[in-house]
């Protein structure tokens, strides 16, 4: 059994979606979370990153009963694994252990020099006492947030391992993913196509 998430497994913690009516792409400018923009302005990039995150995202949230679920059927060796477009970091706060991140985790940043990785609550304190763009204290890069900005390519070995995952589940469940935003799209078909049993649980009718 292999599971994906999408952002409706998070809005019971309080995290809005992306592209409902009232969704974050509604309130902001995908194009100001743009690889380009975060190239050619870091200094806005950041700026404007903060305060997209105190607004929408303001407040501690917790993994709610869809988190534990999944991770109690991976405790019982009911799910093989799990794949998340979700960067909230909530499916490991509740328990499970390896979930393959396709659009990485907010709660991280990166450099882009060194690539060191580290937890991004220091970095935000940095950016509001006025360091923008925040530097690597290693070796003294931008440090970027871990995450798959707009115009970047999905992580090659974690996108092989939701592939290489789908294609051998003999039941995927598509859990709170509108389905339309590729490659991650094209897994449970990709699923569905190689006989495994799809199973899509959204609110909504999904085509």
């Amino acid at each position: 059994v292999v599971a994906m998430t999408g952002a409706g497994v998070s809005t019971a913690s309080g995290i809005p979606d992306f592209r409902s009516e009232d969704g974050i792409w509604n309130e902001y400018d995908p194009n100001d979370f743009h690889i380009s923009r975060f190239r050619t302005d870091p200094k806005g990039f950041w700026r404007e990153r903060v305060r997209m995150i105190e607004e929408a995202f303001g407040g501690d949230v917790e993994p709610n009963a869809a988190h534990e679920a999944l991770a109690g059927l991976e405790a019982y060796g009911h799910l093989e694994t799990l794949i998340t477009q979700n960067v909230d970091g909530l499916h490991q706060e509740a328990g499970s252990d390896d979930p393959i991140e396709i659009h990485g985790n907010g709660q991280r940043v990166v450099c882009t020099g060194c690539e060191r990785r580290s937890g991004v609550d220091p970095i935000m304190d940095r950016v509001r006492d006025g360091e923008t763009p925040p530097a690597c204290e290693r070796c003294g890069d931008v440090l970027k947030p871990d995450v798959v900005l707009f115009g970047e390519r999905l992580p090659e070995h974690e996108l092989f391992r939701a592939q290489s995952a789908a294609r051998s589940a003999d039941v995927f469940l598509a859990i709170g993913s509108s389905l339309t935003v590729e490659p991650a799209a094209s897994l449970p078909r990709r699923a569905y196509e190689n006989g495994g049993t799809l199973c899509i649980v959204n609110l909504d009718r999904t085509e």
